[in-house]
């Protein structure tokens, strides 16, 4: 049996938001079996509680929001990720403003946090969302895919008129242990000739060589250079995690991307959810054991029963 998770304890954090550059405390707190991952605006009074779902998905450029207004949260990709990538299906994240903290700009900070707050084990069996046809979306030559596979699969593929990045691609077989040694350390990347032009429409203004890797016309101006060699693809599976998980379940699929953003993974989403055909909801004790043994937590995880 594979059963849903929570935190063991509350965590609490105090970080700058990379486009809203506003200061903000974030508390995300353990939650029962089936509650799911909702978030509550706590510096608007009255402010209701929405569910990381993907229909409730708003605005995504140069970042995924929930909701619309002003109680939607920005940026929420990163942590969602790492969320999905140790299997924890049931918190409450309580913040006091309009966006996620970006930390050092990967989910290497949210991994540690977890870790040292401990993951506890609830009394009720995950359920999968398992494809079972394709499904594809395509968009001003960009595309996402969906495909009928036992284990989460992502093979993603970047292209950037840029020396440092050029092509890339990394086909990702997800376990939590490799989302750890693999995918959560990758940061966001940009490039300094655009700084300007997206200070003027209100993006990145909390953006810094501490939270993202930035180039110039030729190279990598960061002193500490990249985590990996790929790092920019490695991230862009990042943030397809996070965008997939408002699927709301574990996921046995295969995602292919070609040049996509998280415009494009939501579109995807959408198709599938209107789509009842191309997929089912099991529980995991239904699936084969590759499938369950995906979601095992490395040794150095602390699990509460």
């Amino acid at each position: 049996m594979i059963y849903q998770r929570t935190l063991a304890k509350e965590v609490k954090v105090t970080g700058i938001g990379l486009h809203s550059g506003r200061k903000v405390t974030m508390v995300i707190n353990p939650a029962d079996s089936d509650f799911g991952i909702q978030f509550v605006r706590t510096d608007i009074p009255g402010s209701k509680m929405m569910k990381a779902d993907a229909t409730s998905v708003g605005a995504t450029e140069n970042a995924t929001t929930i909701g619309s207004g002003r109680e939607a949260i920005h940026t929420v990709e990163h942590l969602l990720a790492v969320l999905y990538g140790l299997g924890i299906n049931n918190v409450l994240i309580e913040i006091d403003g309009p966006e996620i903290p970006i930390m050092d700009g990967s989910g290497a900070s949210f991994v540690f946090l977890f870790k040292e707050a401990g993951i506890r084990n609830l009394n009720k069996s995950k359920k999968f969302l398992v494809i079972l046809q394709p499904i594809r979306v395509e968009k001003d030559g960009k595309w996402a895919t969906f495909e009928p596979h036992h284990n989460l699969v992502i093979d993603s593929t970047i292209v950037f008129a840029h020396p440092v990045i050029k092509t890339q691609r990394e086909v990702f077989e997800f376990s939590c242990e490799n989302f750890i040694d693999q995918i959560a350390r990758a940061r966001t990347f940009g490039f300094a000739r655009d700084v300007d032009v997206l200070k003027r429409k209100g993006l990145i203004k909390g953006g810094s060589l501490d939270n993202a890797v930035v180039m110039d016309d030729f190279k990598v101006i960061n002193n500490e250079g990249l985590r990996f060699h790929n790092e920019f693809v490695r991230h862009k599976i990042l943030d397809t995690i996070g965008d997939i998980s408002l699927l709301g379940h574990e996921i046995a699929g295969k995602i292919t991307t070609f040049k996509s953003g998280h415009n494009l993974h939501n579109i995807l989403c959408r198709k599938l959810l209107e789509t009842p055909s191309a997929y089912e909801i099991v529980s995991a004790s239904n699936l084969k054991s590759e499938t369950r043994e995906a979601f095992r937590l490395p040794q150095s995880i602390a699990i509460a029963h």
